[in-house]
C-alpha cells in the first residue's frame, strides 16, 4: 500500500461544554498511523487521551 494514501485511523469524541459528543473521524497517513500507535505502545496510553491532550494544549 501506498504510504502518502490518507489511512482512516479513528474516530474521537470530543465534550462540548453541554457535555454532548461529537464524533469526529482523521485521516492519517500509513507514517503519522504507525508514529501515534507507537507512542501508545511506549506510553501505555490509549490513542484518544493522546490527541485529546494534544487538542486541549492547543492555545
Amino acid at each position: 500500500m501506498n504510504k502518502t494514501v490518507a489511512h482512516k485511523f479513528l474516530s474521537l469524541a470530543t465534550y462540548s461544554k453541554k457535555k454532548t459528543l461529537k464524533r469526529i473521524t482523521i485521516n492519517l497517513t500509513l507514517d503519522e498511523a504507525d508514529t501515534l500507535e507507537q507512542y501508545c505502545e511506549q506510553t501505555g496510553r490509549p490513542a484518544i487521551d493522546v490527541i485529546r491532550e494534544l487538542i486541549r494544549a492547543l492555545p
